[in-house]
């Protein structure tokens, strides 16, 4: 870019969802069932997947707004002014008298995999009015990320707002649900992990072979282009002529993949935003989720835009 040109527009992103504290607890290994195992050390951090998406998108140079919600509690004060300090405009989270914010317990173990138990607490009262309170901002928005550690009408509310005004979504549907409606699906972009992409396929992903299948099977039930993340193996990209391409992940040494999930969708919005083609903006992705996978933490870990394009310099001229 020439001295004196103008500056790219930044892209405008919405993140609707969860905004929690995370109780980390890192350890040798994961504990069996029934089984009690010593942990090394414990953090409070702030996470949820909405708010990690929201932070991922705002450290990639996008313009962020939150619809959400959090409790009138300790940590919906220190959760609100993390996003704040990270740039995210906050006007649309709600502070919910008498309730509790949102807390996920996290156990990570050396290898960098996780279980997360999550408690709703003020992210199970997001109401559809909420998300309709927001009308506006969606409409003006470039992407719109989603999750399904909110209300599922409040999510499919969401949707419908956003088909009304042409804006493009992206939903991340984790947890996945036992049961949905086919409305859930009817999205630009739906990118499931392994687990995710087999409950909502009905289908087992455990090949790629079987993460075709199952994306082919997500088309048919409404998505327009099925991503599915496959850790190490990076992701794959199955789109409207149903045409499946893997996108290799990068070496990195994974630490902790709490938020990998989170920075993937949430530099794919950027990315698609931007007017980048489906397969470059996931190669995108993929790197911001190896990176993520590479810290500590959930918001902590999430990277900058100068360090994707260190990894990605190809598809950041």
């Amino acid at each position: 870019m020439s001295p004196g040109s103008p500056q790219p527009r930044r892209p405008r992103i919405v993140v609707a969802g969860s905004i929690n504290m995370d109780l980390v607890v890192r350890m040798a290994r994961l504990p069996r069932r029934g089984e009690t195992v010593i942990g090394r050390e414990t953090q409070e951090l702030p996470g949820g997947k909405g708010a990690n998406q929201a932070v991922a998108a705002a450290r990639l140079q996008a313009n962020v707004s939150f619809i959400g919600r959090v409790g009138d509690d300790g940590f919906g004060q220190r959760l609100l002014g993390g996003l704040q300090h990270e740039g995210i405009d906050v006007s649309r989270v709600i502070v919910t008298a008498q309730c509790a914010s949102g807390l996920a317990i996290v156990a990570v173990e050396d290898s960098g995999e996780n279980s997360i138990t999550v408690i709703p607490g003020a992210n199970g009262r997001l109401t559809p009015d909420d998300v309709r309170g927001a009308t506006e901002l969606i409409h003006a928005a470039d992407v719109l990320l989603l999750q399904l550690e909110v209300p599922l009408e409040t999510v499919l509310t969401a949707i419908e707002i956003a088909h009304q005004h042409e804006t493009l979504v992206i939903l991340d549907p984790a947890p996945a649900p036992a049961s949905f409606p086919p409305n859930l699906l009817s999205v630009s972009v739906a990118c499931p992990n392994e687990s995710e992409a087999a409950a909502l396929a009905g289908l087992p992903v455990v090949s790629l072979d079987d993460a075709k299948r199952a994306a082919r099977q997500l088309r048919a039930q409404g998505v327009c282009h099925a991503v599915i993340t496959l850790g190490r193996a990076g992701a794959l990209v199955c789109g409207p002529d149903n045409e499946c391409e893997h996108i290799p992940s990068f070496d990195v040494q994974a630490i902790d993949t709490t938020a990998a999930g989170d920075a993937f969708a949430a530099a794919l919005g950027v990315s698609l935003a931007q007017g980048t083609s489906t397969f470059d903006a996931v190669r995108y992705a993929c790197a911001a989720g190896a990176l993520a996978a590479s810290r500590q933490g959930a918001q902590p870990a999430m990277p900058t835009a100068d360090e994707v394009a260190r990894l990605v310099p190809e598809l950041c001229r």
